[in-house]
């Protein structure tokens, strides 16, 4: 029943290469909060699966909010890890916050849970439109607005504080974007969406590239993407090559695979999250000579001169926007797994083993 104690599983991850489902009892929804049933929760592979493999930096040191650095030694999360995921879809079950009734669809962020009681207060619900596949809802809350806050930094880039709208910076422009996951086909379809005159998707992976034409793009390798972007797009003042490559792709040699397709003074606009070290990439050739720049876009920061006026709930709206336009889309293509929420580990297990190719990974709630 809606007003009753329940029992309530995550996926976590007990210890290196071993998910697991974790348990814990929840009381009843008070004043202002709405109790939730999970739907839908996505994977975000490049992040989660990092916990997996234990190469996760949290596990072996611990972030300084106060002073923006690691600090080697003190490891801030420890196995088991109980909460992972941040791409969730819930039913509202029992709605004792104003503007919520139940039967209510949202997209939010909870974690691999099936259920939550939230605070709309403090939780990004987002109520998704009527008619809309509920299972899009996994991208609205988080994964969309990480990709669109990659091309805000394009578009503060070209207006600072004055960006009139989602994808100004690129409308016009040619661009690039490296890597073909979900992170990057949103990229594209945003910068598509904002007007950007052509959109390569960049990616190793014929599965990937395939994908990215079935949605509409040209999609290319690495090396043909440098000798692309230097062939094609060109400009009597500014050079050859693009003027941004937004990059996903967490491989310090694809960055520098990046940094030789932009134009002189173009900028890599960079969400991607890398483990390891920077071994390929190399600063003293086109990044010195080219006079390029590296800007780092990540969800917990807007860039500066609009992060007064955008924050993520207005990114999530944007998502939405996108979703309505070109959900059928994103739902045929770029959704290539759909598993039942208690299949969940020996799936985990399988991915890290077999390595097949996908793309976005769902676990379904029944």
């Amino acid at each position: 029943m809606p007003h009753e104690h329940r029992h309530i599983r995550s996926l976590g991850i007990e210890r290196p290469h071993e998910p697991y489902f974790f348990g814990y009892e929840e009381g009843p929804a008070g004043d202002g909060q709405v109790r939730l049933d999970l739907m839908y929760t996505g994977l975000s592979a490049g992040t989660e699966l990092t916990f997996l493999k234990g190469s996760n930096p949290y596990l072996h040191s611990r972030w300084d909010d106060w002073q923006g650095l690691f600090i080697p030694g003190e490891p801030s999360a420890h196995f088991p890890v109980n909460f992972l995921g941040y791409m969730e879809v819930a039913k509202v079950i029992d709605a004792r916050a104003p503007g919520f009734a139940n039967g209510d669809v949202v997209g939010t962020t909870f974690g691999h849970k099936t259920g939550h009681t939230a605070d709309p207060a403090h939780d990004l619900l987002l109520k998704l439109p009527e008619g809309m596949d509920p299972i899009l809802g996994i991208f609205v809350a988080q994964m969309g607005p990480i990709a669109a806050n990659g091309i805000l930094h394009a578009d503060a880039d070209q207006f600072g504080a004055s960006v009139p709208f989602l994808g100004a910076g690129v409308e016009g422009r040619p661009v690039l974007v490296w890597g073909g996951g979900t992170v990057g086909l949103f990229c594209a379809l945003f910068a598509r969406q904002g007007g950007a005159s052509e959109v390569v998707v960049v990616d190793p992976s014929p599965f990937r590239q395939d994908i990215a034409r079935k949605m509409g793009f040209v999609a290319m390798g690495e090396d043909e993407a440098v000798r692309y972007a230097k062939s094609a797009w060109h400009h009597k003042v500014g050079g050859r090559g693009a003027e941004y490559v937004f990059q996903t792709r967490a491989r310090s040699d694809s960055l520098n695979r990046c940094l030789q397709a932009l134009r002189p003074q173009g900028t890599v606009i960079d969400l991607a999250f890398y483990q390891g070290g920077m071994d390929g990439a190399r600063f003293g050739e086109e990044f010195h000579h080219n006079g390029l720049a590296i800007r780092c876009a990540q969800i917990n920061r807007m860039p500066r001169p609009v992060a007064h006026a955008w924050d993520q709930r207005r990114l999530a709206q944007e998502t939405l926007r996108l979703l309505e336009d070109e959900g059928d889309l994103i739902r045929q293509h770029m959704i290539t797994h759909v598993v039942p929420y208690n299949d969940a580990p020996d799936f985990l297990r399988r991915l890290v083993a077999e390595r097949p190719d996908f793309l976005q990974i769902v676990f379904e709630a029944k």
